[in-house]
């Protein structure tokens, strides 16, 4: 029996999760993007039926929508993947995809900040006390010592620490595991949060009947989730904070700058970032050798002009 487009796109995430072991918020990325071309071609649509001109007037579509080149990019390698499942299963005997083009896009540089910026955005919790003071610092302190993308911090486990909190094993992209590192500001941010966490939530602590082994909890006593975690940060950036709005990206792209400005091996960086490619470390020496650059212009304003 042919299955319509719809229904191969829900095996396909299936398998994304189960067989791939991709994270939770990257099935949901594809879930979205498939959406938008499930809806575009109508759901009940043959796989088998759909041509290279269904493709284009699609990235089409979605151009004229204003999606930007990156974003339509995103959703044509989500296309990709799902036409490579179904060649790979038998579901079409061609897969047309491979003569879809990717939109041309500018280059762009990680958004880190400098060490005044997280400096003040690490002390924001205590002067302007929005939500949970000490977690939320705790919270910025350990994205930045540790280079963490969000749904690995918010993962954290008690289990996951070694003694002292200096260090934890984090479940990155495919289910990979890798050891990051906590600097003393944030083991002390981590410590004073915790104490609080069980005064609070004296149920939810570590060992207790009703323990919530998530290091992170909500307000409520549930374990954060990466959304909360944003809201967190959108609170403290927004205009009752910073109003200096920034994603927490930023703490990861700020981290691996910092290292490689510190002289860092490319290669150690690759390892604490989770890089299975070291082409995407790579786009943070581009950052610093815009930095070199500027810093050499500034002490030496004669370099920038022509004889």
């Amino acid at each position: 029996m042919n299955k319509t487009v719809a229904e191969c796109s829900r095996e396909f995430l299936v398998y994304l999760e189960s067989v791939r072991g991709l994270s939770e918020n990257t099935v949901l990325s594809y879930r979205q993007d498939l959406e938008h071309f499930c809806s575009f071609l109508g759901a009940e649509k043959n796989p088998e039926d759909i041509t290279i001109e269904n493709l284009r007037l699609f990235v089409g579509a979605l151009s004229q929508k204003n999606y930007s080149p990156a974003s339509i990019n995103r959703i044509i390698s989500a296309v990709r993947g799902l036409f490579a499942y179904l060649k790979e299963f038998g579901y079409i005997s061609r897969n047309v995809s491979y003569e879809l083009k990717s939109l041309r896009q500018p280059k762009t540089v990680p958004r880190f900040m400098s060490q005044t910026e997280i400096d003040r955005l690490c002390s924001e919790p205590q002067k302007n006390s929005l939500l949970w003071a000490s977690r939320d610092k705790a919270i910025f302190e350990m994205l930045y010592s540790s280079g963490c993308r969000v749904s690995e911090l918010v993962s954290l486990k008690f289990s996951d620490f070694t003694s002292g909190y200096e260090s934890a094993v984090v479940t990155g992209k495919g289910r990979k595991d890798r050891r990051v590192y906590f600097e003393k500001d944030a083991r002390q941010a981590l410590l004073l949060y915790l104490n609080e966490r069980n005064q609070r939530f004296p149920q939810a602590a570590k060992g207790a009947g009703a323990e919530v082994r998530n290091i992170f909890l909500s307000q409520k006593g549930t374990a954060l989730t990466a959304h909360g975690l944003w809201y967190i940060l959108s609170r403290y950036t927004g205009i009752e904070g910073t109003c200096s709005h920034i994603s927490p990206h930023a703490f990861r792209h700020t981290f691996a700058t910092g290292m490689l400005n510190s002289g860092a091996d490319i290669r150690i960086v690759q390892e604490l970032l989770g890089h299975s490619s070291i082409s995407t470390t790579q786009r943070y020496t581009h950052v610093t050798l815009e930095r070199l650059k500027k810093v050499y212009s500034q002490a030496f304003p004669h370099s920038g002009k022509k004889d």
